[in-house]
């Protein structure tokens, strides 16, 4: 009987080592899914938090290629030239360059070779209007336009606004592509952004990046600052090219960069589309830009002046000078006046002010509130036309460093 039992107990082990060994060879996935499981009932060493499956398996980065495609057909190569003269090859700036394919002996004829340069500008318009920088065409003799598709035209000036280092191009030709003006209000920092422009002269190029900041001021590079900033590489040439949103939708005419050896440090400024759009409205309907004045020297007020003036306001603008016969002068505006706020608009700031008062059309009364010798009171000043920057002497020193084109 013992002897019958072990010799079943023996059948039956070989039959099970048998069917494992035809699994193990077949299908070797049950054996595994088997171990797994085993895993699966197993504490976990710490505690760990995991993508569920099927989540995250998409591409890791995102192609911008459809709104580079939208956008590029419409950025223009702008290059403007002094005494007629076409510009030169951007590369025979490079001693190398000149060693070997120019006269290294002629550098005092290069010297004397009339001023090019070179920069950007955004078809805004199928009737022929290029918004570019005013820096980019200042003082030029000549203004030539390449497009993308390799079109040449000369262009003209229609009008420039130095204070936003805007100008407004046209030229005369068909087929124009332009570009889709984005909205500001949608914009906020951390959005994807490209900048399209022609860097160096190598060709027309993008850039990507996000929205760095938004209302950058006090840069000193405009009058009317209201900056984007961006860290999308921005370089000389880019100058006056289009700083556009993921779907190609122009966001900002690229126009300064921050810069200790002329190339990008991914601090790059652009005005936003909302002033190019003005100022562009503006030039095409009446040839200028028409801002409203007062006639103050505005300084902000500082812990400091605060302190030495004896000030409780630690906000608003400062009259440092009125200019005699101006609007301000006419109704009594003082040195050491503080403008609190115009037409109930809070003024935090000189910048504020000035982008305020220039809205207001010329001719129009407006009720400024304002504290002197800590005592406020109300003036109605009748907004006067901003007149024009004086013009700046010729200067044939390198631009700043925080010059873009």
């Amino acid at each position: 009987m013992l002897r019958r039992f072990w010799l079943f107990f023996a059948q039956e082990v070989t039959v099970l080592l048998a069917l494992m060994f035809i699994i193990a060879t077949l299908k070797p996935q049950w054996l595994q899914r088997q171990g797994q499981f085993g895993k699966q009932l197993a504490e976990p060493i710490v505690a760990l938090r995991e993508v569920a499956p099927g989540i995250g398996n998409g591409p890791a980065t995102a192609s911008y290629a459809d709104a580079a495609q939208k956008a590029m057909p419409a950025v223009v190569n702008v290059f403007s030239s002094k005494d007629g003269s076409l510009p030169p090859d951007p590369r025979a700036k490079d001693p190398l360059f000149r060693y070997f394919f120019g006269d290294k002996n002629n550098n005092r004829k290069q010297r004397e070779q009339p001023a090019a340069n070179l920069g950007s500008g955004v078809i805004v318009s199928s009737e022929g209007y290029i918004l570019t920088n005013q820096h980019v065409v200042d003082g030029a003799d000549q203004i030539e336009i390449a497009l993308a598709d390799g079109r040449t035209t000369n262009a003209k000036v229609i009008g420039i606004d130095p204070e936003t280092d805007l100008a407004v191009l046209k030229v005369n030709m068909t087929n124009l592509p332009t570009i889709t003006l984005g909205r500001m209000e949608q914009t906020r920092v951390g959005d994807v952004v490209l900048a399209i422009g022609n860097p160096f002269g190598v060709g027309q190029t993008v850039t990507m990046g996000i929205v760095s900041a938004l209302g950058r001021n006090h840069l000193g590079i405009n009058t009317f600052e209201n900056f984007i900033q961006t860290d999308a590489a921005i370089n000389p040439g880019n100058s006056g090219g289009a700083l556009v949103d993921v779907n190609g939708n122009l966001l900002g005419i690229n126009t300064a960069i921050y810069s200790r050896s002329g190339g990008s440090l991914g601090i790059g400024f652009a005005i936003p589309v909302s002033t190019a759009r003005s100022v562009l409205e503006s030039i095409i309907t009446t040839g200028s830009v028409t801002r409203g004045w007062i006639g103050v020297e505005p300084q902000d007020v500082t812990p400091e002046i605060a302190e030495s003036f004896g000030l409780d306001q630690k906000s608003g603008a400062i009259v440092a000078g009125v200019l005699k016969n101006g609007p301000a002068d006419r109704v009594g505006i003082k040195p050491g006046d503080i403008l609190m706020s115009v037409n109930g608009q809070e003024i935090t700031d000189t910048t504020r002010l000035l982008n305020f008062i220039a809205q207001i059309k010329p001719g129009t009364p407006a009720k400024v509130h304002l504290v002197r010798k800590n005592h406020e009171m109300d003036v109605d000043v009748i907004i006067g036309k901003r007149p024009p920057p004086p013009k700046q002497p010729a200067d044939d020193s390198d631009q700043q460093d925080d010059d873009a084109g």
